[in-house]
């Protein structure tokens, strides 16, 4: 384990250090510096690294043990809650609202954050990654009022989640459980969550060890996965119709 971070070069096709060589405290820091251009980005979830940091700070690239994932055909929806649904009429799509999906998440507030880290150059960044088809998001939609949502990045058969939002109650939820939904469909296994915390656990997300992770990461990325757009693809869902995820 590394007892500083490595400061990446000004070079964005620069590799990233093993992502095992990360730091333990704080837990996963494995890099600092370079920038947040595509060839970079794409270098480092392709590596199992992501970057997360604040305002002012330089970018901080993670690689935390373990790491939370999100079993595709896992998703947990309480019993209350999948009552609920069945009486809904929100209905899910994808790529139709990237700007306003990554917007949304960052102006939601966190508890125990003050401000977001989703700052106005990572916003900007996550647009270009999308408008060049690589990072994608899921809306959920009241009529054509935006209820919820997520967005994060795809490389191969891999997803890598990054933020989710509700506007209204149980809004993140449904954008999480159609997304898992499509994606078992397609045989994607996983979603990868980053960090663990009480909700995503509550919602069926497990630790896996890095090692495991990685693993899975250098397989899934290399596998042929749809270019563009997801919109056609992933269709229209109807809330009502993940009642049937299982509950806890």
């Amino acid at each position: 384990m590394r007892q500083k971070p490595f400061v990446l070069p000004a070079d964005p096709y620069a590799p990233f250090p093993p992502a095992d060589s990360a730091m333990r405290e704080p837990d996963g820091l494995l890099a600092i510096g370079g920038d947040l251009s595509l060839p970079r980005l794409l270098n480092a979830y392709r590596a199992g690294v992501f970057p997360w940091f604040s305002s002012g700070q330089p970018p901080l690239w993670w690689s935390p043990d373990p790491r939370t994932v999100f079993p595709t055909a896992d998703i947990r929806l309480s019993s209350r809650f999948r009552r609920e649904l069945r009486r809904s009429t929100w209905t899910i799509r994808a790529d139709t609202a990237f700007e306003r999906v990554i917007t949304a998440c960052a102006q939601a507030p966190r508890t125990g954050q003050d401000g977001t880290w989703i700052t106005s150059g990572m916003r900007q960044a996550y647009i270009d990654l999308h408008r060049e088809g690589h990072a994608h998001s899921v809306e959920v939609y009241e009529g054509e009022v935006l209820v919820g949502g997520l967005y994060g990045v795809a490389i191969g058969r891999m997803f890598f989640g990054e933020s989710m939002f509700s506007a209204r109650s149980g809004g993140s939820k449904v954008a999480l459980a159609a997304l898992a939904r499509r994606l078992a469909e397609w045989g994607w296994p996983l979603i990868d969550a980053q960090v663990e915390n009480p909700h995503l656990i509550s919602l069926g997300a497990q630790r896996m060890p890095r090692k495991a992770f990685l693993e899975q990461v250098q397989t899934l990325v290399g596998l042929a996965g749809p270019e563009g757009a997801w919109t056609a693809r992933f269709g229209a869902l109807a809330a009502a119709g993940l009642a049937q995820v299982r509950a806890p």
